[in-house]
Order: C-alpha cells, then sequence, then structure tokens
C-alpha cells in the first residue's frame, strides 16, 4: 500500500506541475494584459503597475518567479483586486463554494443510488419507468437551465423560496438541487444500469440457488460491485461539485469559487485564474486517489498492484 501511495502522490505532483505549467503559457499566449483594458491608465502608469507586478520581465523568469512562489504555497497577488492575495481569496470562496458542494454531493448518494436501485428491482414496472423518466430529463437539461427554471417558479412565481444569498437553509435548496441535478439523474441511470447488468451475472444465480436472502443477495452481493462504475463517476464529480458550477453561482449571486474564475477570466486576472485552476485540479487528484482506494474496499479482488 506505502508504494501505491507513493507512486500516485508524485504521479500527483508531476500532473500538476505540468498542468500549473501548460495553464501558465496558455494565459500568456493571450494578447493583451490583466490592465490593457482599463482606459484611464496613462500607458506610464501602465507601465509602472506592470513593472511593479514584473510582468514587464522575460517569460521565462516570470514562469519561474511564480513557480518558485507556488513551491513556497504563494498564489501571488490578484491583479484585479490591489492589496489581495489569491491565497485569501481561494480560502474565502472555497467554504462557499464546498459547502454547496457538499449538500449537491449527499443529494446525489442518497437519492440516486436508492433509486437507481428501486428501478432495477422494478424493472419494466411503473416505478422503473418514472424513475428512468425523471432521470434521462435530468440529464438532458443543463444546469443553468435548471437554475434559470427554479428561480423562475419558486422564487418569482409562487415566492416561497429567495433566489440569491445563503442567509437561511432555504437559501441553499436552489444552489443544491441545480448543481446536483445533472449528476442525480446520470448517478440514477448508471446505478440502474450497473445493478440490471450485476443481477445477471453466474454469481448472483448462484447465490439465489444456495438459498441466500434476496436482501443478502442485493445488497451484499450485487449492490457492492454494482457501485465501482458508479465511484469511477462521482469521485471526480465531487471535485468539480465542491469547487462550484460557475455558472450556477453566477445566476444565484453567490461569492463561492466560480465568481472569483469567472471575474479572473474577464479581467485577465492571471494570479486568479492560476490559483482557481491549481485548486481544481489538486482536488481532482485527491479523488481519484481516494476512488482508487475505494476500489480495494468495495472489491477485495482488486489489489493495489
Amino acid at each position: 500500500m506505502l508504494k501505491f501511495f507513493l507512486k500516485r502522490f508524485f504521479s500527483a505532483i508531476f500532473t500538476l506541475f505540468l498542468i500549473s505549467t501548460i495553464t501558465f503559457f496558455l494565459m500568456k499566449a493571450i494578447p493583451g494584459g490583466p490592465f490593457s483594458k482599463n482606459e484611464k491608465l496613462s500607458d506610464r502608469v501602465r507601465e509602472s503597475i506592470e513593472e511593479k507586478y514584473h510582468l514587464n520581465d522575460p517569460i521565462h523568469k516570470q514562469y519561474l518567479d511564480y513557480m518558485a512562489g507556488l513551491l513556497k504555497g504563494d498564489l501571488g497577488p490578484s491583479f484585479a483586486r490591489p492589496g489581495v492575495e489569491v491565497s485569501d481569496l481561494m480560502k474565502q470562496g472555497f467554504p462557499i463554494s464546498a459547502s454547496i458542494g457538499g449538500f449537491a454531493i449527499l443529494m446525489v448518494i442518497l437519492i440516486g443510488v436508492p433509486f437507481g436501485i428501486i428501478a432495477a428491482i422494478k424493472q419494466n414496472k411503473a416505478p422503473d419507468y418514472a424513475i428512468s423518466f425523471l432521470s434521462t430529463l435530468g440529464v438532458c437539461i443543463p444546469s443553468f437551465v435548471l437554475a434559470t427554471l427554479f428561480i423562475f417558479v419558486f422564487c418569482y412565481k409562487l415566492n416561497i423560496l429567495p433566489s440569491n444569498g445563503l442567509d437561511s437553509w432555504k437559501h441553499y435548496i436552489g444552489p443544491v438541487v441545480a448543481l446536483g441535478g445533472f449528476s442525480l439523474a446520470f448517478v440514477t441511470r448508471l446505478t440502474r444500469s450497473s445493478m440490471l447488468e450485476i443481477m445477471q451475472q453466474d454469481y448472483i444465480r448462484t447465490a439465489r440457488a444456495k438459498g441466500l436472502p434476496e436482501s443478502v443477495v442485493l445488497f451484499k452481493h450485487g449492490l457492492r460491485n454494482a457501485l465501482i462504475p458508479v465511484v469511477t463517476y462521482i469521485g471526480p464529480t465531487v471535485a468539480a461539485i465542491l469547487t462550484g458550477s460557475f455558472v450556477v453561482e453566477r445566476i444565484f449571486a453567490l461569492p463561492g469559487m466560480g465568481k472569483h474564475f469567472t471575474d479572473s477570466v474577464g479581467n485577465r486576472d492571471y494570479t486568479t485564474l492560476m490559483g482557481a485552476t491549481i485548486v481544481f485540479a489538486a482536488l481532482y487528484l485527491v479523488m481519484i486517489l481516494i476512488v482508487d482506494v475505494l476500489y480495494v474496499v468495495i472489491d477485495p479482488r482488486i489489489k493495489f498492484d
């Protein structure tokens, strides 16, 4: 196990290095800079600001300086917010995105998996048709459309839920539903199809022939193996949901990482964009490692080596 973790750790570090490098040079390839859009600045003032942030240095020096700071945990200053560090923006935005994402993940797991099991058990019956229809509908509707419809129906027409902010538990309902709607529908369909495939395997027939209770056959032998593709999907999805959907956070006016990311793109705030990308990539790599460990826990036939 130690060899497995060390191998994955160094692999993750190298992957994060490549992501940081590629993102850095792609941003620098875009014409203009973080202060070029500000027409109020004179050329002399703009040059002075760029010199302050070392934007006039050769690109290879900018890259080496940034990577040296990154090794120390320094994500640099925000160009769009003078006096504010990118690490402080991440500390402010990530808890908001993570709180919404955490509830969305719980919704996906606690509703999606049971619904998929029910649909598989009741195959070609009314519950299966109803769940399949709703899950297909959920997969087809993008998150930003779902968010807009939610606000229109529940916030403006019915006026029973707030449309922005996070002041009470009611404020979480809209963002959580919009953020986790697609994943909920997809996990439901994936669990159903995986369960149907597993329940037709020979070892399931053998378990039933031994006279084991149907609940044991279903949950101990069937569900445990059916969860492998579900865990494969949920792992990276957790990283995406925890960092927040940029569009959903915009629609509900939430000051999470999505807002900082979209603002940094529009303002060409290189350091904030790099910081958000690195945080997402690191979380993504961690979730992939957790998924690999869960494989062994779920199915003992899978070994670390």
